[in-house]
């Protein structure tokens, strides 16, 4: 007997992605979204789809939000996509024969094609770009301890996925600039609520190093100024994480 699986997704305004994530995740036997209360019509547009079961909850870090939608899952297999992620059909074809195998492992990788500005990026530390997306619920769970670059721990045997998903950021640079301050805000109430502290000399070398990392070391020069946006905004982050964490102090 097929194994069955369930695809999650968390959105908080993304009318603009929600209809193509579903398309391609129209396989699984439940679709799952859960939203952060969108302004935009995505809630409308998702439950145009029978598949698909929308709830929503109050956002307080994205690692809660997963952690609840898997929550809600009803089989054991998870796929879990970020809206603007595309499954190309050979992946469709390998998570299905993936979970059917009797030999699967419990957690799989899946490298990432990333997009920026509806453009192909090469370098810019993409190329090493893969997260967990396939596990199963009774084997997996995001960390707690992480508000944003959720980890999830998993107890058992993982593996990677021979095909990737295609991760199309943000088509404009003001979006994604705001996404980068967000993440970074989110990550210095990570590490304040990890009892770090701040230290100026940990502030300005992390960021410049963050930058050198992704233009030099990660060949970002090689994307042009794609790359060199890419780069900046990576360090932009790390910035954003330190200011956020000085501010918590002195609260």
């Amino acid at each position: 007997m097929d194994q069955k699986i369930s695809a999650l997704v968390i959105t908080y305004n993304e009318e603009k992605n929600i209809q193509d994530v579903i398309a391609c995740l129209d396989f699984a036997d439940e679709i799952i979204i859960v939203d952060s209360f969108s302004k935009d019509n995505t809630i409308n547009i998702a439950r145009q789809n029978s598949k698909v079961r929308v709830y929503q909850h109050r956002f307080e870090d994205f690692t809660k939000q997963r952690n609840i939608a898997i929550s809600y899952a009803k089989h054991d297999w998870i796929l879990f996509l970020d809206a603007d992620e595309r499954l190309t059909k050979p992946l469709q074809n390998e998570i299905k024969e993936t979970i059917n195998n009797p030999r699967a492992l419990d957690a799989y990788y899946v490298y990432r094609t990333f997009f920026f500005c509806n453009k192909k990026i090469r370098f810019s530390g993409t190329q090493n770009d893969k997260n967990f997306r396939l596990f199963k619920k009774s084997k997996a769970k995001f960390c707690i301890l992480k508000k944003v670059h959720e980890t999830l721990n998993v107890n058992g045997t993982t593996g990677i996925l021979k095909h990737k998903l295609l991760h199309y950021s943000f088509s404009d640079y003001k979006s994604y600039k705001d996404k980068m301050i967000h993440y970074g805000v989110l990550k210095g109430q990570e590490l304040y609520s990890n009892h770090k502290r701040y230290n100026i000399l940990t502030h300005f070398g992390k960021t410049s190093f963050r930058f050198f990392k992704a233009y030099i070391i990660k060949l970002g020069i090689l994307d042009g100024k794609h790359g060199l946006d890419l780069s900046y905004l990576q360090s932009l982050s790390v910035h954003e994480t330190y200011v956020s964490l000085k501010r918590k102090e002195q609260i």
